[in-house]
């Protein structure tokens, strides 16, 4: 469906952007964290989208972020968390990190998003990472710099997994990784993993 659009930003609300390109007006819902990065109305904007469609409604979501979308999709597949959940916790918190709550287990951090209590917030953690961990496994290690493991459990590990939520594949991740000091605080990792990735794309 619709990758992305762009176009002059006509209306701008905390969870709703109109963006008009083509003559056509398009309504997107948004998360704050996409708000803060929208320009000033009038000039032009672009937005990475994702379409639900329902029997009695067609919702068009928009993120400034490629990321953010991933991490979106990533959320919204999980049974019991719709868009609108998955809008709220990408308000409260940036996809970097759902994705080091994620890789971490740690749960509670996503309950300061409305709407999920910590029941919800075990089962996205848990689901999530089953997910990465069944995509990681030992891919990658064959893009590993010469030398370089990256142990399960481990700063770098949880840096890979991290970076799996957001969208990136075990081999990119284990490979951006591999190349960092592996004594850093995970969340160091993930960020300066994400330049190096930003640099190769």
């Amino acid at each position: 469906m619709l990758y992305s659009i762009k176009g002059e930003l006509i209306h701008l609300e905390p969870r709703v952007a109109v963006i008009c390109c083509g003559g056509v007006g398009f309504r997107c819902q948004i998360t704050m964290n996409t708000a803060r990065q929208l320009p000033s109305i009038g000039k032009e904007a672009m937005l990475y989208t994702i379409m639900h469609v329902r029997e009695d409604a067609l919702e068009l979501f928009g993120f400034a972020q490629q990321d953010e979308l991933n991490c979106f999709k990533q959320l919204t597949a999980i049974s019991g968390v719709g868009p609108k959940v998955g809008l709220s916790i990408l308000s409260e918190l940036s996809a970097e990190r759902v994705a080091l709550a994620v890789a971490s287990g740690d749960h509670k951090a996503l309950t300061k998003a409305n709407g999920v209590g910590p029941k919800l917030a075990q089962r996205i953690v848990l689901e999530m990472k089953d997910k990465v961990s069944h995509l990681t496994g030992s891919a990658g290690v064959a893009d590993l710099p010469a030398g370089v493991s990256i142990s399960a459990g481990s700063n770098a590990s949880q840096a890979v997994d991290a970076l799996t939520v957001l969208g990136f594949t075990a081999g990119e991740a284990s490979a951006a990784v591999g190349r960092l000091d592996s004594t850093l605080p995970v969340e160091m990792l993930v960020r300066e993993a994400l330049k190096a990735l930003a640099r190769r794309s």
